[in-house]
Formats: C-alpha cells, sequence, structure tokens
C-alpha cells in the first residue's frame, strides 16, 4: 500500500497535529489552483487533500480508522491529549503490524463477498479473519503479506448492515502495480467498476487507474516506476 488519501478542512492545523502528536515529518506539499486545492500534503503514508474554501467534511459511517504504529502507545495518547485533541478510546493491546501505516479499516455490507473481490480483483490474500457474536460484528484482515510487516486493510462486517453513508472525507488507498493496464483490466473482469481508465496524470506522467469495490470504496493503482520518480 503506498498511501491513504483523505480530505481536511484546516491542512496547517492537521499538519502540525500529525508531525507534534504522531512524530511524522511534511515530506512535501503542492498547491493546484486550477484544480482549486492543494495537492498532496505527504505525510508519511498519508495524503491530505484540502479543498479551496472548504473547512469541514463528513466522515460517514462506513470508514472506520487508520492504524498508525507508534514506539509508545500511552505516551502518544498523553501527547494527545496535552494537544487538546479527543481520545476517543485508551491504549489496549491488540494485535498489529511495525509499519507506520498499519491498517486501514472498512465497513461493508457483505463480507464473503467482498473478501472474494479483493482476492481477485486486487490479488491480496486473506490473513485472517474473526467473529465476534458479543459484540456483532466479523472482520477480516487483507493484504499482500504478513501483518506484522505490511499495511493492511480491516473490512469489518456488522451484523445486518448492508450499506453506509461514506461521507465526503476519506477519499481512497493508493497501491502500487507495474502494470496498471493490466491490472485495470483484471478488476474490470472480476466485476470491479473502473471510474479513471489507465493512463497519465496530466502534469506529472504517473500512470494510474482508479476503481470501485462491491461498496464503492476507491482504489487507485499507480505505477510503481512512475511513483518512485515522481518521488525524486
Amino acid at each position: 500500500m503506498l498511501h491513504v488519501v483523505y480530505r481536511v478542512g484546516d491542512l496547517d492545523r492537521t499538519i502540525k497535529f500529525y508531525t507534534e502528536c504522531l512524530g511524522m515529518k511534511l515530506l512535501r506539499k503542492r498547491d493546484i489552483p486550477e484544480e482549486r486545492y492543494t495537492n498532496p500534503s505527504r505525510l508519511l503514508f498519508f495524503l491530505l487533500f484540502p479543498d479551496y474554501g472548504i473547512d469541514k467534511y463528513d466522515i460517514g459511517s462506513g470508514f472506520g480508522h487508520f492504524g498508525i504504529a507508534v514506539d509508545d502507545v500511552e505516551k502518544t495518547v498523553d501527547l494527545i491529549k496535552a494537544k487538546g485533541s479527543k481520545v476517543t478510546r485508551e491504549p489496549v493491546p491488540v494485535k498489529g503490524g511495525n509499519t507506520p501505516l498499519c491498517q486501514v479499516m472498512l465497513r461493508v455490507g457483505n463480507l464473503d463477498k467482498s473478501i472474494e473481490f479483493y482476492e481477485k480483483a486486487y490479488g491480496m490474500e486473506i490473513l485472517r479473519k474473526r467473529d465476534n457474536p458479543e459484540y456483532k460484528y466479523t472482520i477480516a484482515m487483507m493484504g499482500y503479506g504478513a501483518e506484522d510487516k505490511n499495511a493492511v486493510i480491516e473490512l469489518t462486517y456488522n451484523y445486518g448492515v448492508i450499506e453506509y453513508d461514506k461521507g465526503n472525507a476519506y477519499a481512497q488507498i493508493a497501491i502500487g502495480t507495474d502494470d496498471v493496464y493490466g491490472t485495470s483490466e483484471g478488476i474490470r473482469l472480476c466485476g470491479g467498476k473502473i471510474t479513471r481508465e489507465p493512463g497519465s496524470l496530466p502534469g506529472i506522467n504517473t500512470k494510474i487507474t482508479a476503481c470501485l469495490d462491491p461498496d464503492g470504496w476507491k482504489t487507485v493503482f499507480v505505477d510503481n516506476l512512475d511513483f518512485l520518480k515522481e518521488l525524486e
């Protein structure tokens, strides 16, 4: 997984939070006035998109969370509180990875259908699956390698819920590929909806293709070599 994209209302304030509280570094920032947004501010695995004139976004009910690895969770929580931010869950032991971006959690309406799609269309593996009858949900971890060494997608099914409000804050994940054209065709054959045909982005010539999963969650596949050139 290359990065996650979401929209923010106050870019400078958000950058300050991620750098001061989570220890990230601002790697680059680019303003695109003709498209009326600043794109992107890259903080490790995150791209932040503030659209001109919009100071608030709806996070919806479908997006769950990002998982970020830190050296000391309790210390990080104390720092977040000291900076005046809200902590919604106190530190507890969980299973997860050691990469800076551990996971992205998305809620889905049909878990088996989603698992099959991510396996066949995206080439991922199901790393583990866990049912929790007490709290009425089931999760499936999907990825390209061991959970402790790679960022993964956590698909969550809540009993009886088949549709969610996605809001407009969370945008997409980006995944590297050696062939955007072949990837696009494979996704199409698996029933995925292509929202952007494979080709180069204007101005930077990075080749991408974009698609939607069965629940409408967007994924962008980026040419690996082009992405490395973009970072130079």
